[in-house]
């Protein structure tokens, strides 16, 4: 709808991105549906009488969760090698089309390389978990990380458009893959009955690494001037967060 708006009777791409929170919210009450119907879940043992109860009920759950995460040295090294690795996953993926139009890239074909992304992503990362089961996620992981690492040298010298669609084909082969075989990997270090727990603390760690990246590029940008340095400097976070994980037993 953005690239062709006139496919779709649209009066420009600025309409086009509008309409796409539309579709955007139909998508995810489509699929709401069958979590609503089908899927039930025993009730709360305990209810909380209300908001500032509960609030604080669960900054005490927190805190006790980061007591049982600090018992476990494994799963403490592997959360903090993913904080490091995830973040620059997620700059590259939030950043790239800034970066291209920084290089001078037409907008167009930046969008058309993000969505080619998406698409490679998937049977990618079946392969990936297929890859995981065979030889372990933590390789599979390592894997991930030398690709990123890999791409995101060679993004230095990128010039053209042709070189972006091969970089994000080669970003989606291990950016499906290296989320689905870190939830692996941390759920054979996750001890028995912790699963809910140690989880939510996962994903809450997910969320917090989104900051490091960016703030890591727009700090060398603002001191060298450079965008093609500023996007290198995301290899600390990749060697760091593999070296860590290096250190993460099997199991």
């Amino acid at each position: 709808m953005t690239l062709k708006p006139g496919w779709f009777g649209l009066a420009g791409a600025a309409e086009a991105v509008q309409i796409s929170f539309l579709t955007v919210a139909a998508w995810w009450f489509v699929f709401t549906l069958p979590l609503a119907r089908y899927v039930r879940e025993r009730p709360a043992a305990v209810v909380s009488p209300n908001m500032l109860v509960a609030a604080r009920e669960g900054l005490k759950e927190l805190m006790g969760t980061l007591r049982h995460v600090a018992r476990y040295q494994s799963i403490s090294l592997f959360l903090i090698a993913y904080w490091l690795y995830i973040d620059g996953v997620h700059t590259i993926y939030t950043m790239a089309v800034d970066y291209g139009v920084a290089l001078g890239l037409p907008s167009s074909s930046l969008l058309a390389a993000l969505l080619l992304t998406q698409f490679v992503a998937f049977p990618s990362a079946l392969a990936l978990g297929w890859l995981g089961n065979r030889y372990g996620p933590k390789r599979g992981i390592l894997l991930c990380i030398a690709v990123y690492l890999s791409a995101t040298l060679y993004a230095y010298f990128l010039d053209s458009v042709v070189e972006f669609f091969g970089l994000a084909v080669v970003v989606g082969l291990v950016q499906g893959g290296i989320q689905s075989l870190s939830r692996s990997f941390f759920g054979r270090l996750v001890p028995e009955g912790k699963s809910g727990e140690f989880f939510g603390f996962y994903n809450m760690m997910g969320k917090f690494a989104s900051f490091i990246g960016p703030l890591l590029i727009g700090t060398v940008a603002l001191v060298t001037g450079d965008s093609r340095l500023s996007v290198t400097s995301l290899v600390v976070l990749f060697i760091l967060g593999g070296l860590v994980l290096l250190k993460v037993p099997e199991r």
